[in-house]
């Protein structure tokens, strides 16, 4: 293998272990949203820098299934979860 090819290998490496890192600590938290609307239920997990983002994540995820239309996804993301549970990553 020659010293060029050996240089961009590593070089990609190195560029996959900081885009890794860095996605990876801007996510401080988990959450999975059980949501039911209209008879529906769906459950999502998201994960964010906050408790309050990761569950608007996940909730808006989880009505993004069982809504039909921009009025129904707005009602939806709007009832609170029928269970939540958040962990902190």
């Amino acid at each position: 293998m020659s010293r060029r090819t050996l240089l961009t290998l590593v070089a990609i490496a190195v560029m996959v272990v900081v885009l890794y890192t860095s996605t990876m600590t801007s996510q401080r938290a988990e959450c999975t949203a059980v949501v039911t609307f209209r008879g529906a239920t769906d459950s999502a997990t998201a994960s964010a820098a906050t408790r309050d983002e990761a569950e608007t994540q996940a909730r808006n995820t989880a009505c993004g299934t069982i809504s039909s239309g921009m009025t129904d996804r707005i009602a939806c993301t709007g009832t609170p979860p029928a269970r939540l549970s958040c962990r902190t990553l």
